[in-house]
């Protein structure tokens, strides 16, 4: 897996993560689902460069 590659799984997943906890904080559930969604994008997205590389 490509390190640039990596490393924006792991922003994205983390982004997402603290966008979803401070969203849930105030009560908005629109703003907390969008994070839920960024969160489980960065994480398939950082699977898919460990599939990558296993196949390598």
């Amino acid at each position: 897996m490509s390190a640039r590659e990596k490393a924006k799984a792991q922003i994205e997943e983390a982004t997402g993560k603290a966008v979803k906890k401070s969203a849930h904080a105030v009560g908005n559930e629109k703003l907390a689902a969008k994070g839920a969604a960024l969160q489980a994008r960065g994480k398939a997205r950082g699977l898919k460069e460990k599939a990558k590389d296993k196949l390598s």
